[in-house]
């Protein structure tokens, strides 16, 4: 594994790894132990420049390359994740925190995003579309739009960078990947050497590894990327919209979320008490589709608060390491303050924690808080780790308001007796996405997966990857004369 964090702690552009040439460094930290794992000096403006400029010089003829041919590419990377698995579970438990489970999760979801990456590049099709002008044919053509920036998160780094790098390669773009600075191997260079292993030609995928105190929005505001993919917090993706905006970028965002999985009167309570704390606690919370609240008819609260807080309660917490661990470390210490505060303030302001994790160093237990005041802005916003909010409500009506009452719209999900009713409740919801009978965090290669409200614009996934990561162009030919009026 410790070849990683010394191979691949450099910049990859235009097909060569190399120091950057920044006046500083990004200390890659293991956040269980803090140990230090790589050092990089990051990239600075120029060679943000530079890895644009190798991007749209090599572009041009991977899109000209047949699509056939560009699939083998991606076939390859495949079989290199599949056979380097166990060293690419070992990395992202070392640098992220994440537990082994964890770590079968994003590469299981990893892997499929692959497989439909290897269909994509043979998806674009052209169209004749009628003309009600005599001897006129339309031709629209599906083309690429040529250099994709792709800024990844720190949460889920090797699926959310290839979500959007794979597809957008796969279909005849260039891509400059700027992975979070926190992850900068899992989410940046580890995909560069599967890519460029794979035979990948030089130039089409570069990677920076760098922050915005160093470049400012140089990322965004360069002339070359026509779209850019950004997943992470709705109040960064707010500033790469406006910035975007005035350079006539298009934008794929992929935001945060506020998601509730709600507890009807008639549900399996066992089951939803299953669903509920995987949709919590899955990765220490740190997943924007997370149920940050979990909504519970009246009538059997009793019953699921007490099979919930004995359920999270038997949830062991430590070394990521351990196959036993399913609670690991946030990502840094500035989330482990936050959250400790956040629970802080909400039992300060007479929320009852049925369940008060304590936090060492960056290990923050699980808490299960109920009794929290309805104004409280808590119930509103984001929060990224292992802190549950018990509500009880009466009846359908209440649910509906509670759920929607809140800026987001990602993720949700309903737990019923009855699938129609469940339908029917989903269909209320302010949401992107919604599921019966099951837990709020799911992704899948066909699916089209974003948000509502602040928890995103566009989205990807099958068909809509298609649309994100192409552009139409319409050519016209007029068989035989046309006629002018002058």
């Amino acid at each position: 594994m410790s070849s990683y964090f010394t191979d691949l702690a450099q910049q990859y552009i235009d097909g060569e790894w190399r120091p950057g040439t920044g006046s500083w460094d990004i200390i890659d930290l293991n956040p269980y132990d803090g140990e230090k794992l790589a050092s990089i000096t990051i990239a600075t403006v120029d060679e943000v420049d530079q890895a644009y400029r190798a991007a749209a010089r090599a572009q041009k003829a991977w899109a000209a390359t047949n699509a056939y041919a560009r699939r083998a590419v991606f076939e390859k990377v495949l079989r290199l994740v599949e056979e380097r698995e166990r060293e690419i579970t070992e990395v992202i438990i070392a640098e992220l925190g994440g537990t082994g489970l964890k770590a079968a999760f994003e590469l299981h979801l990893a892997k499929e995003f692959l497989r439909e990456s290897i269909h994509l590049a043979l998806r674009p099709e052209g169209r004749i579309i009628p003309s009600p002008v005599d001897g006129k044919e339309n031709r629209l053509y599906r083309l690429p739009v040529g250099v994709v920036g792709v800024i990844s998160p720190f949460n889920f780094p090797f699926l959310l960078s290839l979500k959007s790098v794979a597809p957008a390669l796969a279909l005849g773009n260039a891509v400059v990947l700027k992975p979070h600075q926190d992850t900068p191997i899992v989410g940046g260079t580890l995909v560069a050497k599967l890519f460029e292993d794979a035979g990948l030609p030089a130039g089409l995928l570069n990677v920076v590894l760098t922050d915005v105190a160093e470049i400012g929005d140089a990322f965004l505001e360069h002339p070359v990327p026509r779209v850019i993919s950004f997943t992470g917090s709705d109040k960064v993706g707010r500033h790469v919209a406006t910035v975007c905006a005035a350079h006539f970028k298009r934008t794929v965002l992929e935001l945060g979320g506020n998601s509730a999985l709600v507890v009807l009167d008639d549900a399996d309570v066992d089951y939803a008490v299953d669903a509920a704390v995987f949709s919590r606690y899955v990765h220490q919370g740190q997943v924007c589709m997370a149920a940050n609240r979990v909504l519970v008819d009246r009538s059997i609260a009793d019953e699921f608060t007490e099979k919930f807080v004995a359920k999270v309660k038997s949830l062991k917490a430590g070394d990521p390491s351990d196959p036993q661990t399913v609670i690991g470390p946030v990502i840094n210490s500035s989330q482990a303050e936050s959250l400790t505060a956040a629970v802080e303030q909400a039992v300060a302001g007479g929320a009852t924690a049925l369940v008060h994790g304590a936090t060492t160093d960056n290990l923050v237990e699980p808490s299960v808080l109920t009794d929290v005041p309805a104004d409280s802005p808590l119930l509103r916003q984001e929060l990224f780790g292992p802190v549950a909010f018990l509500i009880p409500f009466d009846g359908e009506e209440e649910a509906v308001r509670l759920v929607n009452d809140t800026p987001y719209g990602l993720s949700g999900a309903v737990h019923t007796g009855d699938v129609e009713r469940g339908v029917r409740f989903a269909q209320r919801i302010d949401t992107g996405m919604f599921h019966v009978n099951d837990g709020t965090v799911h992704d899948e290669p066909l699916v089209p997966f974003g948000g509502e409200k602040n928890s995103g614009v566009g989205r990807l996934n099958g068909e809509t990857t298609l649309e994100a990561f192409t552009t139409t162009k319409w050519i016209s030919v007029q068989h035989g004369r046309s006629g002018f009026p002058f």
